[in-house]
């Protein structure tokens, strides 16, 4: 085994290359494993699922405290630069500013199915949150192309094992989990994740990002800020594919960090996401839902669940929370930018070309062209 391949901040787990291996420069101090798993506490796993001919789809499950600290809520925001899409569960994020329980991400037809694992999972094991009340947050994207969508591939025990799944440490990106199936710029995409480092009042705290990449035109592209769509304008089957112009698909970003935030501040981090993907080079297509949640996992054991009878809080009952004000979040929007934008680098760089339904191709983002194209604008 190469250095290379020892080093996380190059490949993933399975070997495969992430984008500092291109040269592509980024922003930011990234964290031990530049994911979001470097937020502490949070866990993510997958079920992908890679069939016969035409089954490319798959479920990726996120849990904001671990596994274990399902049960206890987590400040969050939400934001939608595009509706066409949907993420369960955010009319009450809007509400409370908080939710409870993991967070699972998969293909369109498949997002009620991922929804009912959520619940699943947690009957088994957080029994008292499933008896006092449940609304799971399930986000989804288009697999359609590659994927047979409409063929109930996604099960309840798909989701259930992708839960089961998720550790931290560092992650697998590119074609696995709900990203299976998923194309970027017309290339192929994915999931991808980073994180960044934010010192304030003496403290390190992290920020990460994951995201489920299906957008973009081939013509938008841009690395670190070299246009590379045009270059790389050959070899795109999906160009005469006629059902929905380029473009179109979809984005769900989830940010965590465990700086002490308030769901006002949570939606302020969310909001940026729209940000790093810009740098990436979206326009953000009318045909694209392009969804981010975004939470905190500081204040543990600080804000009561729903039915807060169940967790034995009595009328008069204060929560309390401790938050960074938001004068003092600058870099932390920054934080959220960069590794949005290096998500999507990665998502697509940990690839190869996939073959799907009816023959459909998606060729990778090709790595050796990209290096070359990058290191000529930072010679």
């Amino acid at each position: 085994m190469t250095p290379m391949q020892n080093d996380p901040q190059l490949t993933t787990p399975s070997g495969k290359p992430r984008a500092r291996s291109l040269g592509i420069p980024f922003g930011g101090t990234p964290g031990r494993w530049n994911a979001i798993t470097d937020v502490p506490g949070v866990e993510v796993g997958y079920t992908t699922l890679i069939e016969g001919d035409a089954v490319r789809t798959g479920v990726t499950g996120i849990h904001p405290r671990g596994k274990n600290g399902a049960g206890d809520p987590v400040a969050a925001g939400y934001h939608s630069q595009n509706g066409n899409g949907e993420m369960t569960g955010t009319s009450w994020i809007r509400e409370a500013g908080s939710f409870s329980g993991p967070v699972a991400i998969t293909n369109t037809h498949a997002v009620g199915v991922a929804h009912a694992g959520i619940v699943a999972w947690t009957v088994k094991h957080q029994p008292m949150l499933a008896n006092a009340w449940l609304l799971p947050v399930a986000g989804e994207t288009w697999d359609g192309y590659l994927n047979d969508i409409n063929g109930h591939h996604v099960t309840e025990e798909s989701a259930v094992a992708a839960l089961e799944a998720a550790a931290s440490g560092p992650i697998d990106e590119g074609s696995v989990g709900g990203g299976t199936g998923m194309n970027c710029y017309e290339f192929k995409g994915g999931s991808g994740t980073a994180s960044r480092l934010v010192d304030y009042a003496g403290t390190t705290y992290t920020v990460g990002a994951f995201l489920q990449c299906n957008f973009g035109a081939r013509a938008e592209l841009n690395l670190a800020g070299v246009p590379l769509g045009r270059e790389l304008a050959d070899d795109n089957p999906m160009s005469a594919w006629s059902p929905a112009p380029p473009g179109s698909g979809s984005c769900i970003a989830v940010i965590a960090t465990d700086a002490p935030l308030i769901a006002a501040e949570c939606a302020a981090f969310a909001r940026r996401v729209t940000l790093g993907l810009a740098r990436t080079g979206t326009a953000g297509s009318h045909f694209s839902g392009d969804l981010f949640l975004a939470f905190s996992t500081a204040n543990p054991k600080s804000i009561t669940p729903g039915l807060s009878a169940f967790y034995g809080a009595s009328p008069g009952h204060y929560d309390q929370l401790r938050f960074i004000p938001f004068g003092f979040l600058d870099p932390f929007y920054e934080a959220v930018v960069q590794a949005v934008e290096e998500s999507v680098a990665n998502a697509l760089v940990a690839n190869e070309d996939m073959v799907g339904r009816e023959g459909n191709r998606t060729p990778a983002l090709p790595r050796d062209r990209v290096a070359k194209l990058i290191a000529q604008r930072y010679a």
